[in-house]
């Protein structure tokens, strides 16, 4: 559906081109039909596309290498 779009987003700036060049407002008025086609196709490409959010289990592990304390980086005991 992208390649869609980006063909019908290509047709739209010909038209577009064309309008302007010859000063007529057929040729516009079909560049802007052009790209509404093109922005509902991929507006409903991106909302069909759209997994429903699955919720995250918190993991026991460290959140990576970097996160590792360093020298200055020294626990604080809380009980002092």
């Amino acid at each position: 559906m992208l390649v869609v779009t980006l063909v019908l987003a290509a047709i739209g700036f010909g038209l577009l081109v064309i309008a302007l060049m010859t000063g007529s407002i057929a040729w516009a008025w079909g560049c802007i039909a052009v790209c509404v086609v093109g922005g509902v196709i991929l507006l409903a490409s991106s909302l069909t596309s759209r997994e429903p959010a699955t919720p995250v289990k918190p993991s026991r592990r460290r959140a990576s290498p970097s996160a590792r304390p360093t020298r200055g980086d020294e626990q604080h005991d809380s009980r002092e």
